[in-house]
Formats: C-alpha cells, structure tokens, sequence
C-alpha cells in the first residue's frame, strides 16, 4: 500500500508506442546524423589530394578549398530556418527524408566534379539537402523522449559529432589509399539509402499544429548577408590585403545586410528566427558559446590536414588516425556529461570546456614539424574531452528553453549558430593562415629566378601550393621546402593563439550568462514566446 507521501510518476506525455521505440529511433536518427558529419569530415582529409594538380586531383587552390567547405556550411546555415519551420509545418520525418534524398544527390555529383566550381556547387546541394536533417533529428528527439531522458539522448546526440569525425578522416584515408577522391563522397550513397528505408519504418512524424508562416525575404537575407561576409573575408586571405573595395565593401555590405535581417526579424509576424528567444540569457549564452567554440574549432581543423599532410609528410590515412583521440574523446565524454553538469551545473561544466578548449588551441602552437606524436596526440584528447562537456550541455540549454512545438525552430537556431561559427571559424582563420604565411614565405620567392609574378602569387597562397611549385621546379625547387615549412608554422602558432582567444570569449559568456547549478529549471521556458495550452496540444502531435 502506498505511503501518503509517495509521489505518483509524472504522467507520460509521449505516445505509448512510440515511447517503446525511442531508442531505435534514436539510433535511425544518429545514422542519418553521422552521414551528414561524414560528408564533412570526410573532406578534410582529402583537401591535400584535391589541391593536387590533374589528374590525381582537381587543382584547387587555398580559396577554392575553403569556399568547397564553406559553400556547404553557408547554404546549410542559411536554409536552417526554413527547414526548422517546415519541420514544425509540414512534419519532422516528411522533412528528414526529403533532405537525406537530396544530400544523396548531392553526393553522388560531388564525387563526379571535373573542376573546383562544380566541387563547389555540388557541395552547396549537399548543404541544402543537410540543412533539412540536421534540426529534424534534434526536433525528433525531443518529441520522442522524456524530458528528463533528454539529457542522456542529446548527449548521445553529441557523441555521434565525434564518432563521424573519428569515421571520417579514417574512411577518406582508406579510400583515398585505393581509389580517386572522388570515392569519399561516393561513399554516402549505400547509407543515405539503408537510412531512408529505416526512417519510413521506424521514425513517428510530429509537426506544430499551428505552425507560423514562412519567411522568404528572411531566408534571403540571412542567405546574403551571410555569403557576402565570408567571401569578403577569404577573398582578403586570397589577396593578402583587406584594405581593396572588393574585400571590405563585400565584408561591409554582408554586415549591412545582416543587420537588415535582424531588424526585418524584429518587425515580421512571422519571422524565421524568433529574436525572442534570446531575450532568455541561459538560451543566448549557450547559442554564443556554440558558435565561439566552432569558429576555433572548424578553423584549427581546417589547417591542422595540412599540417600534417604538408609540414610532417604523413599520408591522408595516418592523418585520419592520429585524430582518432580528438573523435574518441568527444565519443566516450558526451553521453556521460549529464552526469557532471547534475552535479556542477551548466555554467560551470561548459566554462571549464572553453578554458581548456582555450588551452589546448594555445598548446599547438607548441607544435614544430619534428615535434612528438604524442604531443599531439595529448592536445587532441583534451580538446575533444573539452567539446564534449560543451556541446551537450549547450544543446540541452538551448533546447528545454522552448516548448515542444517550437523545437525545429529552437533545432535551427542552434544548428545554424554552430554553422555560422564554423564558417567564420574557416573563413577568418584561414584567411589569418594564409596572410601571415605569404608574408613568410614571399621573399623566397621572389629569390626564384624565372618564376613569374602570378605564380609567385599563387605559391605563396597556401603551402601546399608552394610545395606543388618546388616539385615544378626540380632540383632548383629544393630550397624551397625548409622556409615553406617555417613560414607555414609560423603562421599555424599565430593562427592558433587567435582561436585560443576566441574560445576564452566563449569562457567569458558562459560564466557570465549560464545559470549556476539549481537555477536551470527556473529559466527552463522563458524564452518560449507560445503558451502552456498550446505546448500540451502539440506534445499529442506525435504519430506513431
């Protein structure tokens, strides 16, 4: 018989049915997750092999390079609205398949490009058909599970981020060992396949049931401005100077046009990011540690292939290996940092990630090309130790502040603060990298008898291009490798304290910003604009 003072078990609010499956439509949802990744991170390990002349691979240049990782991230984060309203609109699992369709597409075109531009469009198509998956998983999750199992599902969530970087450096190795470059792109066609029959199987539809209407001048804007800002900022990496009207007028202008859609955001009655939300100080802090944490993040990443490529000689699949501890740490950390932040709080779990993060991007600029392996080795445990007690916790913030049926838009934001962070984090770095290395670099080759101005030019963009100039050159090219070595690690050490930077902002935010431990369920919905009433109703959307 029961005591007076047992409590009854709250009453469930997701549907028997599917309340029995979640698990297995977690793991739907993490495969779907890790193939987005994948086409991600499966590019990096391959930038060396793209920049390589025809036919080995496309010739890309340092630009074109960072436009083929950005084209993606720019088109994904500009359509994450749209595709977060259409998800509460139209249905989560309608809009997952259609994006897993069209990043299978947008594989198979990629892995047939004949030149850098079609790379770069094909690219772009696989970051419309990702902007559709990426908020509808995260949307899932939290209509399929418990609030109080959405700590463990999302750091589970999390998790798989790290198990798709340890897969996919390794698997474009091996391919790369094999076959053509194209291949590491040829390789998401069986997955998206097997995924698509699992999600029509397995994964329950749920949709707001009075969802907003769409936002086209919203989605135009964001789209623009965000596009116009990272070009301004490569191309000023590109010329080595951001002084040029092309640079700062492009740069200035996609600020301009930012602000646009913030003010257009503002005023609209149905807008495609809520500004609302970040009226909550426990949302807008974890959305501004997110991006901070990505901008250091994507940008070491992005020259960190070609440290160990270009500087140390090592292949794409020892790459891929030897970042197996940052992957592996963030793998086993996520799902067990709802432990630690029960016991510390939010606030203190993620500042204490971005102060390490901060140490850790500090750490390489330890690095020289005869440092030892487990230097490295060490810094990236730590630094994917140090994203998995960030991530989670975030995402969880960013999450439990919205109600149910606001959770594609709440999805898109935080995917979208991610992306944009990423993008400037590739954009801006790399444009950092490449200036300080064509300073380092520029005098010897100004010293190479017979080498025209355009080409000094455009050896001295990148060092993998430098070091396709001394293979052209023969033995007279042989004097150039050691100061291309130098000038490149130089420009890595300077390049890296400014992501260091960056994370310890991010430190600064969160200990400012995040509630202490006990004051998250305070703040848990405050930012959700719609009402309890309206949250009930949605919460029974869920079809089995």
């Amino acid at each position: 018989m029961a005591t007076p003072d047992t409590a009854a078990p709250p009453p469930r609010k997701v549907p028997e049915a599917v309340h029995r499956r979640r698990w297995a439509v977690l793991a739907v949802l993490l495969c779907s997750l890790l193939v987005v990744v994948l086409g991600n991170s499966v590019l990096n390990v391959a930038m060396k092999t793209i920049a390589a002349p025809a036919p080995e691979g496309l010739g890309a240049t340092q630009s074109e390079l960072e436009w083929a990782i950005n084209a993606y991230t720019l088109v994904f984060a500009g359509m994450l609205f749209t595709a977060g309203l259409l998800g509460d609109r139209w249905g989560r699992r309608r809009v997952l398949v259609f994006g897993m369709a069209v990043f299978g597409v947008g594989s198979a075109l990629a892995s047939m490009a004949g030149s850098p531009e079609e790379l770069i469009a094909f690219r772009a198509l696989m970051g419309f058909g990702g902007a559709f998956v990426m908020p509808s998983t995260l949307a899932i999750i939290v209509n399929v599970f418990e609030r109080e199992e959405q700590p463990k599902a999302i750091g589970i969530w999390a998790g798989a981020v790290g198990l798709a970087i340890a897969i996919g450096p390794i698997t474009g190795g091996l391919l790369l060992s094999h076959f053509w470059w194209g291949s590491v792109f040829l390789i998401n066609i069986p997955i998206v396949i097997a995924v698509l029959i699992a999600m029509v199987v397995l994964v329950p539809d749920s949709k707001n049931p009075r969802p907003g209407r769409l936002d086209p001048l919203g989605v135009l804007l964001s789209v623009v401005g965000l596009v116009l800002l990272v070009y301004g900022i490569i191309k000023g990496g590109q010329l080595a100077d951001f002084t040029v009207p092309e640079v700062y007028g492009t740069a200035g202008g996609g600020l301009l046009v930012l602000v646009l859609f913030v003010l257009h955001e503002r005023r609209s009655s149905h807008p495609a990011m809520d500004v609302r939300y970040f009226r909550n100080p426990a949302f807008s802090a974890a959305v501004a540690s997110l991006a901070l944490v990505f901008f250091g993040l994507m940008g070491v990443t992005f020259f960190m292939v070609f440290y160990l490529q270009s500087a140390r000689g090592f292949t794409p699949l020892q790459s891929g290996l030897l970042m197996l501890p940052l992957a592996a740490a963030q793998m086993i950390f996520a799902p067990r940092t709802r432990i630690v932040v029960e016991r510390f709080g939010a606030r203190a779990v993620c500042t204490g990630g971005m102060v390490v993060m901060a140490a850790t991007m500090a750490g390489y600029a330890l690095l020289d090309t005869d440092t030892p392996l487990w230097v490295l080795e060490v810094l990236f445990l730590f630094q994917g130790a140090a994203m998995a007690h960030i991530t989670p916790p975030a995402t969880v913030s960013i999450m439990q502040s919205l109600p149910r049926e606001k959770a594609g838009s709440g999805s898109a934001v935080n995917n979208t603060f991610r992306q944009i962070g990423g993008a400037l984090g590739v954009a801006v770095l790399g444009s950092v990298l490449s200036t300080v290395y064509r300073d380092g670099v520029s005098d010897r080759l100004a010293a190479v008898p017979g080498l025209s101005e355009e080409a000094r030019h455009e050896a001295g963009e990148s060092i993998e291009a430098t070091l396709t100039v001394a293979r052209g050159l023969g033995p007279a090219g042989r004097e150039l490798v050691g100061p291309a070595h130098d000038a490149f690690i130089h420009a890595m050490h300077v390049t890296v304290l400014g992501a260091s930077a960056f994370a310890l902002l991010g430190a600064l935010v969160a200990v400012l910003f995040l509630p202490a431990k006990g004051a998250a369920r305070a703040t848990a919905g405050a930012a959700g604009p719609a009402p309890r009433a309206r949250q009930t109703e949605a919460e029974s959307g869920a079809e089995g």
